[in-house]
This record gives C-alpha cells, structure tokens and sequence, in this order.
C-alpha cells in the first residue's frame, strides 16, 4: 500500500531539523537523569488521557442522539478519513528501532575529555528514525507506543523524551508498519542515523532493528485540535478588514 498523504506531513514535520542541521551533527547536548520525575508526569497525563477520552465518548452519544442530518453526514466523513489520520488502530508486518543511552559502566568509566552527551538518545536520534522510516514507506508509526500522527511532536526536556504531553526515559521505542525491506534500506541509507551509529560503535550507545511479521499499533486518542501563537495585542480580523 502506498503511504496516505497525511503520513508524508507527518514526515515532514520531523524533518525540520534535519534541514537545519545543514549535514552536521544533530546529536544536542543534555543528560539528567529524571527517570522518576517523568513516571510520575507520565501517570498524570495517562490519568488526564482517559478523562478526556470519557468526554469524548459523551460527545459522540450527544451527537447520535441529536439525529441531525448534518451531523450525520459530518460522522459520516470523519469515520472516511480516520484511517488515514492514525484515529484507527493497525496492524501488519514492520519495523521495530529501539533507541538506548550507553550503559553505566561505560558512562561512569568514560575518558573525562569525551563530551558526555555523546553517551545518551537526543530527540533528533528518534527524529532521524522515525523520517527514515517515513521515507520507507511507512504507513503507521508508534512511538514509545502512542500513535504519530500530523501533529506529533518530539522534545528533549533534560534525560526524557516529551511526547504528546507524556515524558518518557529510554529505552525508546519506535515501531512502523510497512514495507519491511524498503523501510530497512532507508534506515541504512540516512545520513543522519550515521551520526548516530558513530555514537553506537565509539560508545556502546544502544541501537536495535527488528524485522517482524505481524505489528499491532493502537489508534491515536489524543486532542485533534490545532493551537497556534499570536503576537500579544495583535487584533482578531473581522469582516471589515478583508480587502
């Protein structure tokens, strides 16, 4: 199958700092460990998840009780694209990459000279998998087991990767469904996953690809809405303003 549009804005989303790199090493510097401060973030937005997931279930029974015409035919679209936007759970054959920090014993041993961030996962290391994996064709994506989808966003907040609200400390794990063989071939193919393959071999920095025949990925449950910045003070357009 051929990778539904909004997965290629999905992939072009993650590529923005590739592009700015301008061919050098991604590979930012941090290292704190918070393992503990992010399990504990993490249990707070799962908590928050599964309430908003219970309204939205009040949204839909409201909706079918209207029996609106409009608002049948509006389900009747948004059910047509679910697919496409990750709202609906997949499965097939893929690829599983699994990101790790260098162990311990390294880290703790390591020659004072070497700049530590060189030792641990940087979001532009997952970013640099998941746009490989893109560029292979995926059709569906995970990380850390939550669906990507267009507005998917990957951010380093001291030893954690944020995704979707959630912090989470390595191992990281990125699954794709899809064209195994294409996706491994892109995968060797990036340059910025050789960056990341230098740390790999200098460092013990962890690094894992698994061909599998069957991939559950679940749906994405998470807010749809769109929020974007405004200058402080900047008016709100109105009727009159158009030209």
């Amino acid at each position: 199958m051929t990778a539904p549009a909004v997965f290629v804005l999905a992939g072009a989303l993650f590529v923005t700092s590739a592009v700015s790199s301008g061919g050098t090493d991604l590979r930012a510097g941090r290292y704190d460990d918070l393992p503990g401060l992010a399990e504990a973030q993490a249990d707070e937005v799962e908590s928050l998840r599964q309430r908003q997931e219970e309204l939205a279930a009040e949204v839909d029974d409201l909706t079918e009780s209207l029996g609106d015409t409009d608002a049948v035919q509006a389900q009747e679209q948004a059910d047509a694209v679910a697919g496409p936007a990750g709202l609906e759970p997949v499965q097939g054959p893929g690829v599983t990459v699994t990101l790790t920090d260098a162990p311990e014993a390294v880290i703790d041993t390591i020659d004072p000279t070497v700049n530590v961030n060189n030792l641990v996962v940087h979001q532009q290391d997952i970013q640099a998998v998941v746009n490989a994996l893109w560029a292979g064709g995926a059709e569906a994506m995970t990380v850390q087991g939550q669906r990507v989808v267009s507005t998917t966003g990957i951010r380093c907040v001291g030893n954690t990767v944020i995704l979707h609200g959630v912090p989470y400390a390595p191992p990281y794990v990125i699954s794709a469904i899809g064209s195994t063989e294409a996706m491994l071939t892109s995968l060797d193919r990036s340059p910025y996953i050789g960056f990341y393959l230098e740390a790999v071999a200098a460092y013990q920095v962890g690094w894992d690809v698994r061909a599998e025949t069957e991939i559950g990925l679940p749906a994405y449950t998470g807010s749809t809405e769109l929020n974007y910045a405004r200058p402080v003070g900047a008016p709100v357009a109105g009727p009159d303003d158009a030209g």
